[in-house]
């Protein structure tokens, strides 16, 4: 763990008039409110803030965000309190360890539908200050650099919820380093053999080739220097997770992988920039199709830099980067340059972008959504998406994800265009509106009066903004019919477990479903959008038939051959409605696994023991074992009223055990019996709605051995 004078250090090496006192009293208050804690690799617990400032001095970040690093777990973790962290280190502190806070208590892997809300705030607390993301992106770097000392599902779930969410994230605000390093910790632990492979053929690859970027690296020098262009030139080998992902997505072997290497060229002045790229282009052959200048159309987060595949040594593909230095200062930073302080004072960059225009422009187009799904859809389309640039008539720049159409363009312009686009031109050609739109082309849409969307433009559709209008369009259009036709569905789906759909009961599913009223409740009813099963179902979870006939415990399982037995597995304790496989055992019939489960690794070099299986459709009887790993408050009546909450749910209680006591809490492992996996999920719902859960989350003890089965029949 650095010292507080070692920090210092490092802040005062790019912001000389940095208020050392205050980082001082923040490091000293920091430890002594962390005294005691420790980390499972057993460091002190404080070496984490402390290695989370050191990471965001490497952005030249200013005290504040410095300071609330050093602060970001005290409010959560330790006996401190916003009052007291306000007093001592002022409102803006307070302010921003406490949406870190937020953030962190914030289960971004969880349930869709809470995911899609869970999304909405993260964009929430964006918006109120960027710096609280750029702590809490700092904070998971060092969790998953040091992720080797957590329980091995803990790393799966950590490592998932990164390369999800983390790493694409750090990726749009612009911090391509910090999204390459978060991608390949991931990947270490959710593919650790196909990383160690590529891995090998690298070693492989120099051994056999030498040095190849010191080569390319020093011809790329030669061309400069006879252009008379001065500019620094860097070359490295692409990380093990973007080639992975490369040789995914064009299905290539590594050897038939050509780009595996990429080079930046680092000039002092823009015009600079293209005479590099003239002369790189003189001396190889430019890749057709590869070429993009984000100079003249600047990414939204402030990313300034051309792009440009050429054929180097040997006929190797090799992808070259020419920015300026204060393009590059951006392209490391990202939003993050915003705050980047120089010689004391806030660097004045004039590539940075703003960062409440960045995120507003980012939120701008889910403000309006009520339908959660759609926001999450939204969402991830966004984030995960290359952009393309065209163009309006009148030349205005329009920026869309690649894949994008006519219709997702109209869309982009205004609601109103969309609703009303008959027809399109590109290039002043007319083209069918599921034509995909390339960079740079210049499209035209066509509109009419009285047209409204088409069902068929959901399929065409790519963009978030465009299918959730499009959905709202259709919605709204029949909307009284759908309302008057939910009503009778809903009548009648209830008077089947014997309720009243009254307004209350409307408005209760309407809230649980997290939809505007009970109205909207009523047309999704009417237009296929829910059935009758679901909107009962909602808030009867017991009450509502069940789909399919009722499933013998006997034979719940599908591709046994004949007269074989199932077990089982104690260390995923499987359920009907998960993906299974089974593993056979001499004398013990079939132990079923959940795909997911670790333990199947044991079993990679002895395929012919696996067994392709799945549960029988229907209801299945609530004997299945699972486990639920609570924390609790230790108050009277909580655990009592746990067990009914348990027994309401038509789960049973078959043990219970105490993992920790505290004077405030209890942390404790329930074993109940349930028939599914949607049991599960309505159990767990229903357990995180109760005040006195702090957390609740399904446990699985991947130590315990695979040849261990517990009997399920």
């Amino acid at each position: 763990m650095i010292s507080a004078d070692d920090l210092i250090a490092l802040v005062r090496n790019y912001n000389p008039k940095t208020n050392e006192k205050l980082i001082r009293a923040a490091y000293d208050y920091g430890g002594e409110m962390h005294e005691g804690q420790f980390r499972h690799s057993g460091e002190p617990y404080f070496s984490h803030p402390v290695a989370v400032a050191a990471i965001l001095t490497e952005q030249q970040l200013d005290d504040a965000t410095i300071i609330t690093a050093l602060l970001h777990d005290t409010i959560e973790d330790t006996k401190a309190s916003y009052k007291t962290v306000s007093e001592l280190f002022g409102d803006d502190v307070a302010t921003l360890v406490d949406g870190v806070t937020k953030l962190t208590n914030l289960q971004l892997s969880s349930l869709e539908t809470k995911q899609a809300e869970n999304f909405r705030k993260l964009f929430m607390a964006m918006s109120k200050d960027m710096r609280v993301i750029l702590v809490k992106l700092a904070d998971r770097l060092h969790n998953m650099r040091t992720i080797k000392s957590m329980r091995v599902d803990k790393q799966v779930q950590k490592a998932r919820e990164t390369m999800d969410i983390f790493a694409p994230l750090a990726g749009r605000m612009g911090m391509q380093w910090m999204r390459e390093e978060l991608e390949d910790l991931a990947f270490r632990v959710l593919n650790p053999e196909a990383r160690a492979s590529i891995i090998r053929r690298f070693v492989t690859l120099q051994r056999e080739t030498g040095d190849v970027i010191q080569r390319i690296t020093n011809d790329m020098r030669h061309e400069l220097e006879k252009a008379k262009i001065e500019a620094d030139v860097f070359g490295r080998a692409k990380k093990p997770f973007s080639i992975w992902r490369k040789m995914q997505e064009k299905e290539l072997t590594f050897s038939r992988l050509s780009d595996i290497y990429g080079f930046r060229l680092i000039t002092e002045s823009e015009e600079d920039c293209y005479r590099a790229l003239g002369a790189i282009h003189q001396r190889w052959r430019a890749v057709p199709g590869r070429f993009k200048d984000y100079i003249s159309q600047p990414k939204t987060n402030g990313y300034r830099s051309i792009h440009t595949t050429v054929s180097g040594r040997d006929g190797k593909r090799v992808e070259v980067q020419i920015r300026t230095r204060q393009m590059h200062d951006v392209a490391e930073s990202g939003v993050a340059a915003h705050w980047s302080y120089r010689d004391g004072v806030r660097s004045q960059n004039p590539f940075a972008v703003d960062p409440v225009k960045w995120i507003a422009g980012l939120t701008e187009q889910f403000n309006d959504e009520d339908d959660h799904d759609d926001f999450l859809e939204a969402v991830k389309l966004e984030m995960y998406s290359d952009q393309v640039f065209c163009f309006t008539p009148k030349g205005d720049v329009v920026k869309l994800p690649r894949g994008a159409t006519p219709i997702d363009f109209a869309y982009a312009i205004h609601t109103r265009i969309g609703n009303a686009c008959v027809g399109a031109k590109v290039d002043g050609m007319r083209v069918p509106l599921w034509t995909r739109v390339k960079n740079g082309q210049s499209v035209e849409i066509i509109t009419a009066e009285g047209q409204t969307p088409q069902a068929t433009w959901l399929e065409i559709a790519t963009t978030g903004k465009a299918k959730s209008a499009i959905r709202r369009s259709l919605r709204e259009e029949d909307r009284e019919r759908f309302i008057k036709l939910g009503q009778e569905l809903a009548r009648s789906a209830f008077s089947n477990v014997g309720r009243k759909a009254t307004d209350k009961a409307l408005d209760t599913v309407a809230k649980h479903l997290r939809l505007s009223s009970g109205d909207e409740v009523l047309a999704r009813l009417g237009s296929a959008e829910l059935t009758g099963r679901e909107v009962v179902q909602s808030i009867y979870p017991d009450l509502a038939p069940k789909a399919g006939k009722k499933v013998d415990k006997r034979r719940a399982v599908i591709g046994l051959l004949p007269g074989q037995s199932f077990d089982r597995a104690t260390c995923c304790q499987p359920l009907p409605g998960e993906r299974i496989v089974g593993i056979t055992y001499r004398g013990q019939g079939v132990v079923v696994h959940a795909i997911d489960c670790q333990r199947l690794v044991d079993f990679d070099d002895q395929p012919d023991r696996w067994l392709d299986l799945h549960w029988h459709d229907g209801s299945h009887p609530a004997v299945y074992g699972a486990t639920l790993d609570l924390t609790i408050g230790n108050d009277a009546g909580v655990l009592g009223r746990i067990c009914t909450l348990i027994g309401d749910s038509s789960a049973n209680i078959s043990n219970l055990e105490f993992l920790d006591r505290k004077p405030d809490f209890y942390r404790l492992l329930i074993n109940v019996e349930l028939r599914d996996v949607e049991h599960l999920h309505s159990l767990m719902l229903t357990l995180e709605a109760e005040s006195e859960v702090a957390s609740i989350e399904r446990f699985r003890d991947v130590t315990k051995g695979a040849a261990d089965p517990a009997r399920a029949h």
